[in-house]
């Protein structure tokens, strides 16, 4: 199950960071790292930091966007320090590593991690299904990116420990995260066909249904059914356009 959950950084600045998060990682028995357009590949000062992690450092896969990190991905849960304009599903440390240990057997699972000095952007989080926050002190509550790394990896092993290697599972089937974002980029084509958004003042449409499906959370079936009627109301629009064709 440990060896199903990723570990995603994204735009990391410093290679030293990402040697210490290998380091963090291997502490806690993961080691599926992910880097996401790293400023700088991992090179010797990496390395060092990794100490005897370099196996799980070198073993990092390297990708150009967060959605090629966790396309294949049934779970993705991104961390956020502060509040956003539209609240997403939020879990503490505890609910986060549950939640990790639970979905893992059936698919595999990332946890997202953003940049040294801004996070995730907005975008990137709501390709997420969760937010977690570490409840640091909040007269003091800079954490670098290896310590949060290492406090939710910890997290991660208590309660693997805990549950004696066997945590309960569920058996739920949820699209992976690829399948979802094809399901807006369809979504938001027929409302835009529909004319329901306009394509030059768009707005927050999207990002508020993202969210409303994000909280809901459909399975796969559901997510299935949500397709066929878009592509059923798809139809209908071509069949009413090929009508007024012929009426003219």
């Amino acid at each position: 199950m440990l060896g199903n959950i990723r570990i995603v950084l994204v735009n990391t600045s410093h290679t030293g960071n990402i040697g210490s998060v290998a380091r963090a990682m291997k502490t806690m028995g993961l080691s599926q790292l992910t880097l996401v357009d790293p400023v700088q590949a991992p090179d010797s000062h990496a390395s060092a930091l990794a100490a005897g992690a370099t196996d799980v450092l070198h073993g990092a896969k390297i990708v150009p966007t967060l959605a090629e990190a966790i396309a294949d991905c049934g779970l993705v849960i991104g961390t956020s320090a502060r509040s956003r304009t539209l609240d997403w599903p939020l879990l503490n440390p505890r609910e986060c590593a549950a939640k990790l240990l639970s979905e893992s057997p059936s698919y595999p699972v990332a946890l997202v991690f953003g940049r040294e000095s801004s996070g995730l952007t907005n975008d990137e989080l709501q390709q997420c299904s969760f937010h977690v926050h570490i409840p640091a002190n909040p007269e003091y509550s800079s954490l670098n990116l290896a310590m949060a790394v290492q406090t939710l990896a910890y997290e991660v092993r208590m309660q693997f420990l805990e549950a004696d290697a066997v945590p309960a599972t569920d058996d739920t089937q949820y699209p992976l995260a690829g399948d979802l974002e094809r399901f807006y980029t369809h979504l938001e084509q027929t409302l835009t066909q529909t004319g329901f958004i306009v394509k030059q003042h768009p707005g927050q449409v999207m990002a508020k249904l993202r969210r409303l499906y994000t909280r809901a959370r459909p399975e796969t079936m559901e997510l299935n059914i949500l397709r066929g009627i878009l592509t059923s109301f798809d139809k209908a629009v071509v069949k009413a356009a090929d009508k007024k064709q012929d009426d003219a």
